[in-house]
């Protein structure tokens, strides 16, 4: 991760941006002191996933929709 000072930043913000756009991460610093860390955001997957991505992988038992143990309840509950 890069260090990058707050001057640096200031003086040509644009091209910072720019570069977190890339992917590059930062920690900022204002002297020798850490300020923040800035990083890109995660993206979000522009279309969803695939019906059936996990089919054949996993099976659901036949009882997965039983109520559940009374004491298993009340833990929920606070009780």
């Amino acid at each position: 991760m890069s260090t990058i000072s707050v001057q640096d930043i200031q003086s040509d913000p644009l091209s910072f941006l720019r570069r977190v756009e890339a992917g590059e991460a930062f920690i900022v610093v204002r002297g020798e002191q850490p300020l923040a860390e800035v990083r890109p955001l995660a993206t979000v997957p522009s279309q969803p996933r695939p019906f059936g991505l996990c089919a054949g992988r996993f099976t659901v038992p036949a009882d997965f929709d039983r109520p559940l143990p009374d004491d298993t309840l009340k833990e929920f509950e606070g009780a």
